[in-house]
């Protein structure tokens, strides 16, 4: 799909002399949120969801303009090809159907994906139900592993991913009460990296009789996957003393010989699909099978649910009602025109650590590209640097940066009831109570700061009350939920993975392809070539690699097989 550039837009232009506008204005955040009528106008909620955006640097005039942008950029167009399944991944001629992967058990024909993979609703339905399956299964004991003991351990095996959305989900539910009861007994854990202490970490405590693997890997290629499978079979064989460990294996991949060469039975490949791609994936086998198998297939199918809700506001809400194309179009005002390089994710609630995680790689391995679909160079910045910490920790860490440092939006998540509610009689306020006084304090100190004349007010010395000042005017979005449950995990996710769409919709960049990710990989390859080499015939010369390179691994080689060079 070709259109406009978006530096070819009169939007564009005009928003980039609205950000002029506004700077000799000086529209402080301090003076909008004074504005009644613009706060309750810069306020949306759907599906359980409250977005206020009060705390973001615009104007009413400035919503306009970046919806102007979104129609001129072609947004609705764009998502309609999503959603219909046509080829908009241009560079891979990939459909991008994660959507899909939610969908319900039988969909209005609207809703189906009207080109690309053909039966694609159908291999969804019919893959969820082998995991339903199978994972009642072996919670059930019906399936055991090769001693015939229960298997009440899984490993996951991915990187990237293969495991970070999955850990995200993870860590959201375990303290949820219905979880929790369900996963009683079991332990789920996640290997990812190559680096040999994180194997002694994922196996700590566990008996290989009681453990499955889930091996997810797409190709079934990926090196640091497939070493990490490789240790764990024979941590299984020695183990439990049997060369055939078939049964302690599942895999979710799209390589079906390679899983059958690896020792993995058909019956236990669980599909995975080219118009998924990584990041996106967490709907998919990559992460229901093995939440299933340690939650139950209940929770997965609320979690699903949740995300179908977002899916479905977000492919038949009008933009300007919509939580993430407004949400996308603050993304791109922040950074391509306010100049933010960097995004703050803050959930008040520590189930939600790992979320952070899961949007850095969704949003930055999706968006951080320097062409547009035809290759041509942007022309400016697309894509932010995302980072975040649950609070109040990450008050105590980085938000001396946040306020006083650079600026920085930042987005906080909150929720009405707690998980794991605690009520002391002895405290003026529930521990829930003092962490969200908290969650709505920040965003207003951010916003506000606080001025030279206040900081002498105080009766500061004036030798510190530079120190003290706040510039405030720190933009900042606010999401307000009621708890968090499979359900609003599940909204979360499909939020922002669609946030991240409509940023790179409209920027006019490919949010679905990753080549930034392979050259380093590719140049790993000769390194390991040499390394394997000297450790076969230590002496053997380096091959031909820059002198910093080569002064690097004669320095890590001679230290490694046996004295300094």
């Amino acid at each position: 799909m070709t259109s406009k550039k978006i530096t070819e837009t009169s939007a564009w232009k005009k928003l980039k002399e609205h950000v002029r506008e506004m700077q000799m204005q000086e529209s402080h955040l301090k003076n909008l949120l004074l504005d009644a009528d613009r706060c309750a106008r810069l306020q949306r909620s759907a599906e359980g969801i409250l977005l206020d955006f009060a705390r973001q640097r615009v104007k009413n005039s400035t919503i306009d303009l970046l919806l102007e942008l979104a129609d001129q950029t072609d947004l609705k167009a764009k998502v309609d090809a999503m959603r219909d399944g046509r080829a908009i991944n241009n560079t891979e001629n990939r459909p991008v159907l994660h959507y899909v992967l939610r969908t319900s058990e039988d969909p209005p024909s609207e809703r189906r994906p009207k080109f690309g993979v053909q039966d694609t609703v159908a291999a969804v339905l019919k893959t969820r139900r082998s995991i339903e399956q199978f994972s009642t299964e072996i919670r059930s004991g019906k399936l055991t592993g090769s001693t015939k003991e229960p298997l009440t351990d899984v490993v996951v095996i991915g990187i990237g991913g293969s495991y970070l959305g999955t850990e995200f989900v993870y860590e959201a539910l375990r303290t949820d009460p219905d979880c929790a009861k369900e996963a009683v007994g079991r332990r789920l854990r996640f290997l990812a990296n190559v680096d040999p202490i994180d194997v002694t970490r994922a196996l700590e405590d566990l008996e290989p009789a009681n453990t499955l693997v889930v091996v997810v890997s797409k190709t079934f290629t990926t090196a640091e996957t497939m070493l990490n499978a490789r240790t764990v079979r024979r941590w299984l064989q020695k183990g439990i003393e049997r060369q055939d460990v078939s049964a302690h294996f599942v895999a979710v991949s799209s390589a079906g010989d390679l899983v059958e060469e690896f020792g993995i039975p058909e019956k236990r490949l669980f599909p995975m699909w080219d118009w998924v791609g990584g990041r996106y994936s967490v709907s998919s086998a990559v992460g229901i099978l093995p939440l299933a198998l340690h939650f139950g297939y209940s929770a997965v199918d609320e979690f699903l649910q949740g995300a179908r809700s977002i899916d479905e506001h977000f492919f038949e809400t009008p933009h300007r009602n919509n939580l993430p194309v407004l949400m996308g179009l603050l993304g791109v005002w922040n950074s391509t025109f306010l100049g933010c390089a960097a995004r703050c994710v803050l959930p008040y609630c520590q189930a939600l650590l790992k979320f952070a995680p899961h949007i850095q790689q969704l949003d930055m391995e999706s968006n951080g590209k320097r062409v547009d679909t035809s290759g041509e160079e942007l022309g400016f910045d697309a894509g932010e640097i995302d980072f975040g910490e649950p609070g109040t920790n990450g008050q105590h860490s980085f938000y001396q940066l946040l306020h006083q440092g650079r600026i920085v939006p930042a987005d906080f998540i909150g929720f009405r009831k707690s998980q794991q509610p605690i009520e002391d009689p002895d405290e003026i306020v529930s521990n829930h109570d003092e962490l969200m006084s908290n969650f709505f304090a920040q965003p207003d100190a951010l916003a506000t700061g606080k001025s030279w004349q206040q900081v002498l007010n105080e009766k500061v010395p004036a030798e510190l009350a530079p120190h003290k000042v706040f510039p405030g005017n720190r933009p900042s979005n606010v999401l307000l939920l009621d708890q968090l449950t499979p359900y609003t995990t599940g909204q979360l996710l499909a939020l922002y993975e669609h946030r991240t769409a409509v940023q790179g919709f409209v920027w006019g960049i490919n949010s679905f392809d990753q080549y930034g990710v392979q050259l380093g990989k590719v140049m790993a390859d000769s390194v390991r070539d040499q390394i394997a080499k000297c450790r076969k015939n230590p002496g053997s010369p380096l091959g031909n690699f820059n002198p910093s390179t080569t002064a690097l691994l004669e320095s890590y080689l001679g230290t490694n097989i046996g004295g300094d060079k």
